[in-house]
């Protein structure tokens, strides 16, 4: 479904494909950037970000970025930035309800601005956003309750993000905040990196230089903030890409493997076993 919303209070919603095209443009409000099929590259200064189904990309306001499509089917792409004022009226509210959750940032920055990164496409966010896009594509215009599910999803992004970076910082063992500002920053290049790159032959190396960081503090700080090892990290995102491609494509099984970065189908198999309690070909019957 296609469309541009652009609401009374100018809020601004897009829908719709795109495919081989490379966009460059400046941010104009705080957005968040989805898609629903497919995958989408950002680069943003050095950096490159890909966002696929389960994951999505929050970019500042006045942030430059290149947008382009490497995939070989079209993709869905939803968007929704929100205006300076209703942001500036939802923090208000936010902070008196509960000054907890809503921080000033851990850069250097103005305190208006998020950590520019991949977050994970999951809990209350998930369906705020599904129900949304639900409504607008049976052609609701009751701008009333749009704005409910826009006021709902900030609510819903503030909790990730206090998950996402408050929470992960607050793990690292160092005694000095900014220290962990800055090492948290640099875990998540490493992030980032691992999502973008998940289906190529990634090396330690290769990723502590990315994040700059010695091989040794990468693995010791990145197990602290996230739970997991970098290649715990790298198994548990190639499983999550394989329900995807198992549930929306009719690819083999094998060409699964293949395209999420796995050289062994049968250890495919049993660590999909092991981490959804099903096989891929059970699951895909189920989807």
């Amino acid at each position: 479904m296609e469309y541009l919303k652009i609401l009374k209070n100018n809020n601004v919603i897009y829908s719709g494909t795109r495919s081989h095209k490379l966009t460059q443009q400046s941010n104009t409000d705080f957005s968040i950037k989805f898609v629903f099929s497919g995958n989408e590259n950002y680069s943003i200064g050095r950096r490159n970000l890909s966002i696929y189904p389960d994951s999505f990309l929050i970019l500042n306001k006045g942030t430059n970025y290149t947008s382009a499509v490497d995939c070989a089917l079209p993709v869905h792409s939803f968007s929704i930035s929100f205006d300076e004022k209703f942001m500036d009226d939802f923090k208000n509210c936010w902070q008196l309800k509960d000054d907890t959750q809503l921080k000033p940032n851990y850069n250097n920055k103005q305190e208006s601005e998020f950590s520019e990164t991949i977050y994970p496409f999951k809990g209350d966010l998930f369906f705020n956003i599904k129900h949304l896009k639900y409504h607008l594509d049976h052609g609701v215009q009751d701008e009333m309750l749009i704005n409910e599910y826009l006021h709902h999803c900030l609510i819903s992004y503030f909790k990730l993000y206090n998950e996402e970076i408050f929470q992960k910082a607050e793990r690292l063992n160092f005694l000095n905040r900014s220290t962990k500002i800055e090492i948290l920053r640099r875990l998540n290049l490493a992030k980032e990196y691992l999502y973008t790159n998940y289906n190529k032959n990634i090396s330690l190396d290769d990723l502590a230089e990315y994040s700059c960081l010695s091989v040794n503090h990468l693995l010791r700080t990145f197990k602290q903030a996230f739970y997991l090892t970098p290649h715990q990290f790298l198994v548990q995102l190639r499983l999550q890409r394989a329900r995807v491609l198992l549930k929306n494509t009719d690819y083999p099984v094998n060409e699964v493997v293949s395209l999420i970065g796995f050289e062994c189908p049968s250890s495919f198999i049993r660590l999909f076993r092991e981490h959804f309690q099903t096989t891929p070909l059970k699951y895909r019957q189920s989807a």
